[in-house]
């Protein structure tokens, strides 16, 4: 697979192309929340708990990945139980603590929502290499663990 010519960017372009995307992202995520009638912080809770697949997730596990405290997690585990997304289940290994499996009809209800989404990324990650898709995902995990240091500082500024 050959990569496709690109026509040159500067940081400042790159940086608009990235806002647009999450532009993009953050109001399809709204919609997609609104029709599987769950808030946008649930549905990205519930992501982490797919994500995680057969290695089940504890709450505190799914707080520092949404970024709130356990308290939160556990109201967003009670709405998504009770919207029948998730369920909880004892840890094998410490029985104070439990871990979150997602429901196979909801998992078939959120892949059948993003499969169309999901199908066009693939397509669009078809017209790169596996050098450039490299490169790509290094970027996505860099740009996101700095998301996450500015929102570490924006949080430490609000409690001055």
């Amino acid at each position: 697979m050959d990569g496709k010519s690109r026509p040159p960017a500067t940081p400042a372009q790159a940086l608009t192309a990235m806002d647009d995307l999450i532009a993009a992202h953050l109001i399809g995520q709204q919609e997609m929340a609104r029709r599987l009638n769950l808030t946008v912080t649930d549905l990205t809770c519930f992501g982490y708990v797919l994500q995680a697949g057969p290695d089940l997730l504890t709450a505190g596990d799914l707080a520092s990945r949404i970024q709130v405290t356990t308290g939160a997690v556990t109201g967003i585990l009670n709405r998504l139980e009770r919207a029948g997304f998730v369920t909880r289940r004892p840890d094998p290994t410490d029985r104070r603590r439990v871990r979150v499996a997602a429901v196979p009809a909801a998992v078939a209800r959120v892949e059948a929502a993003y499969r169309p989404h999901y199908a066009r990324l693939m397509t669009l990650f078809a017209d790169y290499t596996p050098a450039e898709l490299a490169l790509i995902t290094d970027w996505f995990t860099r740009a996101t663990a700095l998301a996450h240091e500015s929102r570490v500082e924006l949080s430490a500024v609000e409690s001055d």
